[in-house]
């Protein structure tokens, strides 16, 4: 049977939230795959018994004494806590006891124990972390938001090449239109390393449609918008927030006046379709890629529904192959 990991003590909810989520996902399952949750096994225990029926539910526990917390360097918290949950999920995967790790935990530890443990592909220079963000059609995926800061030419080649088989296989969509987020829609715009990877993109065989200026994003006209961490960072997190702006906004305008309350009371249905398209719990995790290894990056502050639907996005990684599918695309782009 496949087992997905969970890291039980990562993020602000653990472990009550984690627990949760992971009763959630495990009921939808209906026993397709066992979910490990990683922690204090006393805590992690006493949260799955203030669930009702899971005696027939596929969880098991496995102990680990240490946690890495959110503010710890990453480097230095998983030499000093080799039994952290972080570290004790990513060698369960190395060791082939379960087939992928959903962490909401210190995202550097969890980047960092992939690493260590589970290695690179062979030929990607760098993984990236991907996410889902809302645009007018439906959603559009961003690689790389927050592993690489100042990326090569080559890596954002291979940021693309990551995103588009990772939406291709988890979206089902044929050939992923990728664009490369930029200044402008001219290709001699940005740096240097921007306009060499333009070439690159264009060269290769993806479906590269050009530069993407910041307003383009949400326009649909890209499946997969390319960039480096820093900017991917900036971006997902504005994006993060214009749900939350949005609604606050809303209320503050018609406080006080009947008419715009009651006609707030009639559209809230719609509302709340529209807000949950800016909602990060919706897309339940970021998935890192470039790794040996299936392993979803959650949210700090994720909640269970958060946490169901990473694993389910993780049973999907499994199911539809992508690490294998990455591995070959790469060592045949090596090979050309």
């Amino acid at each position: 049977m496949i087992r997905i990991a969970i890291d039980a003590m990562g993020g602000d909810k653990a472990p009550e939230a984690i627990v949760t989520g992971a009763v959630e996902a495990a009921r939808k399952a209906e026993n397709q795959y066992e979910i490990v949750l990683v922690g204090n096994s006393d805590r992690i225990t006493d949260e799955i018994h203030r669930h009702y029926f899971t005696k027939d539910l596929s969880i098991s526990v496995v102990h680990a004494p240490e946690t890495i917390g959110m503010d710890e360097s990453p480097a230095m918290a998983l030499r000093r806590k080799p039994e952290s949950s972080i570290a004790i999920a990513a060698r369960l995967h190395q060791e082939g006891k379960v087939d992928a790790v959903v962490s909401a935990g210190n995202t550097g530890a969890m980047v960092a124990a992939s690493l260590l443990y589970l290695k690179r592909i062979k030929g990607v220079k760098r993984p990236a972390v991907g996410a889902f963000m809302p645009h007018s059609d439906g959603v559009c995926f961003i690689i790389d938001v927050g592993t690489s800061v100042d990326s090569r030419p080559i890596q954002l080649l291979q940021f693309g090449i990551m995103g588009s088989i990772f939406v291709s296989h988890i979206l089902e969509i044929a050939s992923p239109r990728v664009g490369l987020l930029n200044i402008g829609e001219e290709s001699g715009k940005g740096s240097k390393a921007v306009q060499e990877a333009y070439r690159m993109l264009e060269a290769s065989s993806l479906n590269f449609t050009g530069n993407l200026e910041g307003r383009d994003v949400l326009s649909g006209r890209a499946d997969v918008v390319v960039c480096d961490g820093f900017a991917g960072n900036v971006l997902l997190k504005f994006l993060e927030s214009m749900g939350k702006m949005l609604s606050m906004t809303m209320r503050r305008t018609i406080r006080g006046n009947l008419p715009g309350a009651v006609g707030l009371y009639l559209i809230r249905p719609s509302l709340r379709k529209f807000y949950k398209l800016f909602d990060y719990e919706e897309y339940g995790g970021a998935p890192l890629l470039g790794i040996k290894g299936n392993c979803i990056i959650g949210h700090g502050s994720s909640g269970p529904r958060a946490i169901k639907n990473a694993v389910e996005e993780a049973w999907k990684m499994i199911q539809r192959k992508v690490a294998f599918h990455i591995e070959s695309q790469i060592v045949q782009m090596e090979g050309d």
